[in-house]
C-alpha cells in the first residue's frame, strides 16, 4: 500500500511533520476497508475504473500546487520510463482490483495476511532477483512466513490466493517502481493518467449498456464513486511527503499499522470467521515480523553507532 519510492532523508533522523504524515496515511490506509464495504455492491472493476479516474485531477492539482510538473513532462518525452510506468500501472491496479473485491467478498483477513507478508516478500525478490544475502533473522522471517501460508494452504484444501495475489503485485510493482527515476507524487500521476484512457472507456461501455452506477443507480453511488480518487489519492500524497522525512526503519516498522487495524476490523467489526488454522497462521507471521522488525532496528542503531559524532 505505502509508496515505495519516497526518498530517506539525506540526515538519516526522523522528523514529527514525516511522523505525522506518515502515521495519517496508515490510519487512512487502516479505514479503507469501511469504505470499500460501502461499495461492495458495485462490481470491483468498476470501482477500481473510478479510483483511477477520479484520482487523475486530483492528483494533476497537487503537482501544479507543488510546482513539480517539469519532471512528468520529461517523463511524457521518455519511451523507456513510459514502457516502465505502463508496467508499473498494471501492477497497481491488479493490486487494486484485488483487494476492492476480497473486502467486498468477506475476505479481509487475507487481504490483512497479504499486507503482512508484503516485506517479507521484498527481501525474497532482492534475494531472487537482486542476489541480495538474507541474513540469518530475515531468513528465519521469511522461513516462518512460508509455513504460515502452508497452514492455510493445507486447512483450505488450496493457496490463499487473496493473500498471495496482494503479496506479489504490491512487491513487483514497488520492485519496478524503483527504476522509475521521478518522484512518487509525479510517478503516482503518470500512473493514473496512463491507466485512465482504458478506465475512461470502460466506464463508459458500462454506462451504454445499463450496467453502470453512475447516475443510474442514485446520487448515493455518484457520491461514492466519485470519492475513489479522494480515498486512493489522498494517502499515497501524504505518505510520500511524510516518507522522506522518516528513516527507513520508522517506515519498517509503521508499515504494519494499516494491516494490522485490517484485521482487527475484519474480526472485531465485519465478524469473519477466525478459526484455528488462521490463528497459528497469523501467530507464525507475527513471530517472523517480530523476528524481522528486531534485526532491522538492531542494525540501524549499530548503524547509527558507527557514525562520527557531529563536530563541536
Amino acid at each position: 500500500m505505502a509508496e515505495p519510492n519516497a526518498k530517506i532523508p539525506a540526515e538519516n533522523t526522523d522528523s514529527a511533520k514525516g511522523f505525522a504524515f506518515a502515521l495519517s496515511a496508515y490510519l487512512l490506509w487502516g479505514f479503507l476497508p469501511f469504505f470499500m464495504k460501502a461499495v461492495a455492491h458495485i462490481p470491483a472493476a468498476e470501482v477500481v475504473a473510478h479510483r483511477i479516474v477520479w484520482s487523475v485531477p486530483l492528483a494533476g492539482l497537487v503537482l501544479l500546487w507543488l510546482g513539480r510538473t517539469q519532471e512528468l513532462k520529461l517523463a511524457l518525452k521518455s519511451p523507456s520510463m513510459l514502457r516502465m510506468a505502463a508496467l508499473t500501472a498494471v501492477l497497481i491496479t491488479i493490486n487494486w482490483g484485488i483487494y476492492v473485491w476480497a473486502i467486498g467478498a468477506g475476505r479481509a483477513i487475507e487481504t490483512a495476511l497479504g499486507y503482512y507478508i508484503n516485506p517479507l516478500f521484498s527481501i525474497f525478490l532482492g534475494a531472487v532477483l537482486l542476489k541480495e544475502r538474507p541474513n540469518n533473522a530475515q531468513m528465519v522471517a521469511i522461513a516462518l512466513a512460508a509455513i504460515a501460508v502452508a497452514v492455510l494452504a493445507f486447512d483450505a484444501g488450496g493457496l490463499p490466493w487473496v493473500s498471495i495475489g496482494l503479496c506479489i503485485s504490491w512487491g513487483f510493482y514497488a520492485f519496478f517502481r524503483k527504476t522509475l527515476p521521478i518522484g512518487p507524487n509525479q510517478g503516482f500521476f503518470l500512473e493514473v493518467l496512463l491507466l485512465s484512457i482504458p478506465a475512461i472507456g470502460y466506464i463508459i461501455w458500462l454506462e451504454a449498456t445499463g450496467q453502470g452506477h453512475f447516475g443510474d443507480t442514485g446520487v448515493a453511488d455518484v457520491l461514492w464513486l466519485l470519492s475513489c480518487g479522494i480515498v486512493t489519492a489522498v494517502p499515497l500524497m501524504i505518505y510520500a511527503n511524510g516518507a522522506k522525512l522518516l528513516r527507513l526503519s520508522t517506515i519498517g516498522i509503521m508499515q504494519y499499522i494499516a494491516p494490522t487495524m485490517i484485521f482487527v476490523i475484519a474480526v472485531f467489526v465485519f465478524h469473519e470467521p477466525f478459526g484455528t488454522a488462521k490463528l497459528i497462521a497469523f501467530a507464525l507471521i507475527w513471530a517472523a515480523l517480530f523476528v524481522y522488525s528486531g534485526a532491522m532496528l538492531a542494525e540501524s542503531r549499530a548503524r547509527r553507532a558507527a557514525q562520527p559524532a557531529p563536530a563541536e
